[in-house]
């Protein structure tokens, strides 16, 4: 079936009763005699859990997956189930600030070494060793919209023995599918476009049924299992995705071609732009260049701060993926663990501020950066 078709009817359970949704079922305990194994939310095979992964594995084209409490629970999980100690890792260097504080601070003391390199071919194969075990990518990056070339990335794995993981919160899989490219895991910060309005949290890894029975110990030891309320809320949003992700391509790659010839903006990062480093590439792998842009303002514009505080619409806030358009400096938010020398090698200055673009109406969303760069109103206290 067509993935908005997916997005609304794969996972539902029509032999359970009459009703259009998937009933919640909210028990810690279920009955366990006549059961095949013990069902428990912290085992990860609650029906509402075993529902939804089913729906997300048709979405992403991958065999198996589990749900998570939050991106980071996926993340860490997957990384601890494949990774011990003795073991090395390669990663990209512009990554989700909080994955590499992750691996900064918790893999050298677990004796797990590791590279965070740029997003090329060339520098991924140099940093690969005997021990290396796993490679891992996000495109498109938090927060400058680099793009890694997905299908490079996956076969430079397969013939090094590793396995590859990607970070697909970006794009999410109604604009790229990384599992088609060859690549092993896919995770996602749920949170984000996948519940897509900005009140609940979750994440998921989507793989082979082998590479899922590596995670399902680790994270049953870990417990970062996901309640059956988040459950029917992720249910009811990805119903929507399909038709909120186009609405957000369209309005991002809007503002975008607008915010470049803006003056107080000195560049926007967005790979629907020709002139994005990666758009040719972008191009190739994805089907929509998604709802995220960053931009720099000038020197002679407000600062990042003040610049928000003027926003009538648009809110400044953490997160990003729902149907209100929210903005934020990375530097203070995303990547406020990393330290000042890590932030500047990415790319990521003072005046960087990312946005994550809704579902309202472009012309709205235009006027109010506009007069918040162009003729700031008395900063509200």
């Amino acid at each position: 079936m067509h993935q908005n078709t997916l997005c609304v009817h794969a996972g539902t359970r029509n032999d359970r009763g009459e009703g259009v949704n998937n009933p919640i079922e909210p028990s810690a305990p279920f009955a366990y005699l006549d059961a095949k194994e013990p069902i428990y939310p912290r085992y990860f095979n609650t029906p509402g859990q075993d529902a939804l992964v089913e729906r997300l594995c048709a979405l992403e084209h991958a065999a198996d997956g589990l749900l998570f409490s939050s991106g980071m629970a996926a993340i860490s999980t997957a990384l601890f189930s494949l990774l011990q100690q003795g073991d090395h890792a390669v990663l990209q260097r512009d990554i989700y600030g909080g994955t590499q504080h992750l691996v900064t601070s918790q893999f050298e003391r677990l004796g797990i070494a590791y590279d965070l390199v740029p997003a090329t071919s060339e520098a991924f194969a140099a940093a690969i060793r005997p021990e290396t075990r796993v490679l891992y990518i996000e495109t498109p990056s938090n927060p400058l919209l680099r793009i890694t070339d997905i299908a490079a990335a996956a076969t430079l794995a397969r013939e090094h023995g590793l396995v590859s993981i990607i970070d697909n919160t970006f794009a999410s899989p109604m604009n790229q599918n990384p599992i088609d490219l060859g690549i092993d895991l896919v995770v996602h910060s749920g949170t984000k476009y996948l519940g897509g309005h900005s009140d609940l949290c979750c994440g998921v890894a989507l793989g082979s049924h082998k590479l899922i029975e590596r995670l399902l110990a680790t994270a049953r030891t870990l417990g970062g299992s996901v309640n059956p309320l988040t459950c029917y809320l992720l249910e009811r949003s990805l119903k929507t995705l399909a038709l909120r992700i186009e609405r957000q391509n369209s309005n991002a790659q809007q503002l975008a071609e607008r915010l470049r010839n803006l003056p107080g903006i000195a560049c926007v990062h967005y790979p629907g732009l020709p002139e994005h480093p990666d758009h040719d590439v972008a191009r190739r792998q994805m089907r929509g260049f998604g709802g995220m842009i960053a931009f720099e303002l000038a020197d002679d514009a407000p600062d990042t701060s003040r610049f928000q505080r003027h926003l009538r619409l648009i809110k400044p806030a953490i997160s990003l993926g729902g149907v209100d358009t929210l903005i934020c400096a990375p530097g203070l938010t995303s990547h406020r663990d990393l330290t000042p020398k890590e932030r500047a090698e990415q790319g990521i200055s003072e005046r960087l501020l990312r946005l994550s673009v809704g579902i309202e109406a472009p012309d709205d969303l235009f006027y109010d950066l506009e007069q918040a760069v162009k003729e700031p109103l008395p900063e509200i206290l």
